[in-house]
């Protein structure tokens, strides 16, 4: 994958030919995002890219995510299209403060996935279990970094030895470390100190799935 500074500087150039061949900052690629340029500043400080805002980027201009974030060509994508597969893709979750998505009103959009990510995720005949996310909040991090796309396996809804879980309670929908306690009750843990544990009885909570993997990451 191409780095923040990589990518920045291809969408400047696209935005420089709609804008007549001017020069263009980042703040304009902010604005083109429909992203705060304080906070994109702050985005590019980290290295992170807003991959939801560049999908919809591409997406309004016709222009191939892949080339924008891996540097493939079209050409070389419709010569080897059975390496690629397809997973349902929504467009967040907050994992610090809830609310977030993953409702069955949202229309999802589609995300293509290398033969690689699909082995790691069970193969294709697995897929169908399999649903991509984008995280919003830092909640979870260092181990889910904010901005960042996890697959969730929508056929593991009992908590067993535990594990990262996408979670809706009464107060929303979240991403969680679940532990499941002797006396019937279920931790929902966050990995950043800053936030506090919660004990849930299980009949409060509705188990979506479980967090099988991450963009540019390891399987959990």
């Amino acid at each position: 994958m191409l780095t923040f500074e990589e990518v920045n500087n291809r969408l400047k150039d696209i935005l420089s030919t709609e804008l007549g061949e001017k020069k263009v900052y980042d703040k304009d690629v902010a604005e083109a995002l429909d992203i705060d340029p304080a906070y994109f500043a702050v985005l590019k400080k980290r290295g992170r890219l807003p991959l939801e805002a560049v999908v919809a980027f591409c997406a309004k201009r016709s222009i191939s995510i892949n080339w924008l974030l891996y540097d493939q060509m079209p050409r070389t994508l419709e010569e080897n299209t059975e390496k690629f597969a397809t997973v349902r893709y929504f467009k967040q979750i907050n994992a610090s403060a809830g609310g977030g998505a993953l409702n069955e009103d949202e229309k999802p959009e589609t995300l293509y996935i290398d033969e690689n990510i699909v082995r790691m995720l069970g193969g294709k005949q697995h897929l169908k279990w399999i649903d991509a996310i984008n995280v919003i909040g830092d909640s979870m991090e260092p181990l889910i970094r904010d901005g960042a796309t996890i697959f969730v396996d929508r056929s593991v809804t009992e908590i067993g030895g535990g594990g990262i879980f996408v979670v809706r309670t009464l107060a929303g929908t979240f991403v969680k470390r679940l532990i499941k306690r002797s006396d019937g009750r279920v931790e929902l843990l966050s990995i950043n100190p800053l936030y506090q544990s919660e004990t849930v009885l299980l009949d409060e909570i509705e188990i979506i799935g479980k967090v099988v993997g991450k963009m540019e990451g390891r399987k959990f």
